[in-house]
């Protein structure tokens, strides 16, 4: 492995923005990881946008312009078009449960972070019934 400048740099923005996890996920998290890591990697879908998602600390929340501003700030220490930023606690349950199943990039608070991961597991479990049966009744051509 190389030495990375990555780990600092999402450090230096966790801190900037009062941030405890950041998260990567979707078509090009395996690249960013590889990239965070100081590993070589080939660009799997250079055109694609870069799905990212973060977790304030306990009760922060973000206005707009720091959101735009979290997300200009990705783009560039990633050098990617587009990164389409999620904020994990405003996320919907599904959601939230991709970014989960994705990789963790930073966390200021590991403890935390499991904890939080597991609220997401459980609060997606808790729905799975009635998403499956609303994805069932879509399937069959609305509801009756």
């Amino acid at each position: 492995m190389k030495n990375s400048p990555y780990p600092s740099a999402l450090a230096d923005l966790a801190k900037r923005y009062d941030l405890r996890d950041i998260y990567v996920f979707g078509s090009r998290a395996e690249e960013t990881v590889a990239r965070v890591r100081g590993l070589s990697f080939a660009p799997a879908h250079p055109d694609s946008d870069l799905d990212m998602a973060v977790q304030g600390r306990e009760g922060r929340t973000f206005t707009l312009q720091e959101k735009v501003e979290m997300a200009q700030a990705l783009e560039d220490l990633f050098q990617v078009k587009r990164v389409d930023l999620v904020i994990l606690s405003e996320a919907e349950p599904f959601l939230a449960l991709e970014i989960v199943k994705g990789e963790l990039l930073y966390s200021a608070d590991p403890d935390r972070q499991a904890e939080d991961e597991l609220y997401v597991l459980r609060r997606a479990g808790d729905l799975a019934y009635f998403e499956r049966e609303r994805r069932r009744m879509l399937l069959e051509g609305g509801t009756r």
